[in-house]
Parts: C-alpha cells; sequence; structure tokens
C-alpha cells in the first residue's frame, strides 16, 4: 500500500531508513540546508522553499499556487512502490499540509474530512498550514472542503517538533 510518512527535519536520516522512503519532500524555508539522505536519488527529492506563513510578510515567502502545483506534480510521477517523506522544519505545519494535499490530491474520491482526522488521530501536534490548504482546495476543486476539514481538526498541541506519523493511500 504506498505511503506517505511525515517527520521534522532532524529525523529524515532516521525515517527513510526506518521506513524505506525513496522520496523525499522539504517544505522548508529558501536557503535552510538540507542534507539528502544517500537513498533518496537526487531526481527524487523535492526542495520547493516557502515560509511558514499565512498572509504576506516582509522577507518570506507566502505559499502559493507555484508551490502546491510543484508539489502536485512531483506526487503526480511517483510510482508508489516505496513510501514518501514529507517533512519541514518541525514536521507540524509545512509538512502536514503536504501530506493532506497530496492525499486529496493522489485519492480524488477520498472524504476530506476523513484524510484530516487520520492526520490528527496519528498527529496530536499536527497542524497543517492552512494558506497551503487553502490555495490546494482551489486548484483541486474541492470547493472548501479541504479549508473546512483542517479547520474542523483544529490546531494541534504546542511542541518544538512534531510527532511523525505515517498516512496511507
Amino acid at each position: 500500500m504506498p505511503r506517505l510518512h511525515v517527520c521534522p527535519l532532524s529525523q529524515i536520516a532516521e525515517k527513510v531508513d526506518e521506513t524505506g522512503a525513496r522520496s523525499l519532500v522539504t517544505f522548508i524555508n529558501v536557503g535552510t540546508p538540507v542534507v539528502r539522505p544517500r537513498a533518496i536519488a537526487e531526481h527524487r527529492h523535492l526542495f520547493v522553499g516557502m515560509s511558514d506563513i499565512l498572509k504576506p510578510q516582509d522577507g518570506h515567502v507566502l505559499p502559493g499556487q507555484v508551490h502546491v502545483q510543484t508539489l502536485l506534480d512531483f506526487m503526480a510521477d511517483w510510482d508508489r512502490h516505496a513510501p514518501v517523506l514529507i517533512h519541514c522544519y518541525a514536521g507540524v505545519s509545512r509538512s502536514t499540509a503536504a501530506a493532506f494535499i497530496s492525499a486529496c490530491a493522489l485519492n480524488p474520491a477520498r472524504d476530506e474530512h476523513d484524510i484530516a482526522q487520520t492526520i490528527r488521530k496519528f498527529s496530536p501536534t499536527a497542524t497543517p498550514n492552512a494558506k497551503l490548504v487553502e490555495v490546494a482546495d482551489a486548484m483541486l476543486k474541492r470547493e472548501g472542503r479541504m479549508i473546512a476539514a483542517i479547520a474542523a481538526i483544529g490546531r494541534g498541541e504546542d511542541c518544538y517538533e512534531g510527532v511523525p506519523f505515517t498516512l496511507d493511500l
């Protein structure tokens, strides 16, 4: 069964080894150094540089269509044989939004609330970036259902790093 794994930056090497992931998605601030584990081929590492913000701020990159489209294209090219590991700095907001968006895109008939509730069940700290979800909702023509699903699970528990989780597709 195809799987998405989510974790913080500090755990990517460990989680690649543990899960057998062969694709890596990085959602992190522009310029943040990320060491790609050897098990991940260069062409299977997607680096999306953007800030974890909801509104424009000087010196930051607001999540937008180009970021979501890049993710959707990468996931569409995934062969689904080996898992994908998705991370951001803390494993709380951008990465959980990317996993939610990917699950919605790869399973167009699956209920958005079911996906969001599954994320909450496995990660009490998950707080998907609402701007990324809003952009994806429009692009995937989900008519506000993705936004509502994320709103329904609310903000996750406060933490320094999020609780890693697995999302079966």
